[in-house]
């Protein structure tokens, strides 16, 4: 179990201050600054540096940070597995991102209910950064998520390829290159969200951003994109899989631009080196149950 000196160290890593952490501890400032030398005395090692007046993690404090923050996770499901051993029920407390959660784990969670007529269910439907947050803190055990996240934090298995797609609307005019794009209405996902995020990196390397379209409406509704896409509001950009009822009713269409074609993996993941591993990987692979896309492992 965490120590209050720990505790006191990953707060201080969740604001990089220590003025801050002192309030949201409730203790004194002083006592912070006491905690963290204490744990530098202890693994005999400088965990925080300032560089002006930022602070920083040095690299022994980073591979604290990363550690901690899995046995705080692990921590917090072991005590709600001991509490709920006489209720002899299964549990699941997990996170989506907006496109996994509405088109990939429903068959899942239907055949997941049914084998399994008493267990208590949580999915969290976030974007990336947010169900990133939710890990590391424990509220959530595993995710499957869209966006980009930090390997050397988290173990993962990819679920599938996807393909992400420009979206158009009937009669829109041909687009002669990527230059075409620009003097549409983009219609794009909040920030922090896997697909806008592969839409701004892939901008990025050919020179581009979204403020280069002619107007941005930001919505965190893959529905109300689609529904605004289709009625000449503007383009967009998502996975295909989000798209395709759309699609395949000719009420949007894939914009094809040549030479552009994305790709990006739909990953399960979970805190690296947690001693549940075992158990998510069973879930990922009944949630993988049916999947025709290849499936590629890492670790």
């Amino acid at each position: 179990m965490l120590d209050i000196k720990t505790e006191t160290f990953l707060c201080v890593c969740k604001h990089m201050n220590y003025t801050k952490a002192a309030k949201e501890l409730n203790i004194t400032q002083p006592a912070v600054s006491k905690h963290i030398h204490m744990l530098e005395d202890y693994y005999g090692t400088r965990l925080f540096v300032y560089e002006g007046r930022t602070l920083r993690l040095t690299p022994a404090g980073e591979e604290l940070r990363r550690g901690a923050l899995t046995v705080m996770h692990d921590q917090r499901e072991l005590y709600k597995r001991i509490s709920s051993i006489n209720e002899h029920k299964n549990s699941l407390k997990f996170g989506a991102t907006r496109t996994a959660g509405d088109f990939v784990l429903p068959d899942f969670l239907c055949r997941y209910m049914k084998e399994n007529k008493d267990a208590d269910i949580s999915m969290v439907i976030d974007n990336t950064y947010s169900l990133l947050e939710k890990l590391d803190s424990g509220d959530i055990d595993f995710a499957l998520v869209e966006g980009y996240f930090p390997k050397n934090e988290y173990d993962y298995r990819v679920y599938s390829s996807e393909e992400f797609v420009g979206l158009g609307y009937k009669k829109m005019p041909p687009l002669d290159g990527i230059d075409g794009l620009f003097s549409n209405r983009l219609i794009i996902r909040e920030g922090g969200s896997g697909g806008r995020e592969i839409l701004e990196q892939f901008l990025h390397s050919r020179n581009y951003s979204i403020y280069d379209f002619n107007a941005i409406t930001e919505i965190n509704s893959i529905h109300t994109i689609l529904k605004l896409t289709a009625a000449g509001c503007g383009i967009s950009f998502m996975y295909r899989r989000a798209a395709e009822e759309y699609i395949r009713n000719g009420l949007i269409y894939p914009i094809e631009i040549k030479g552009c074609r994305i790709t990006h993996d739909f990953c399960f993941i979970w805190r690296k080196g947690s001693i549940y591993s075992s158990d998510y990987l069973e879930v990922f692979n009944k949630i993988n149950m049916g999947n025709n896309d290849p499936l590629r492992s890492n670790k």
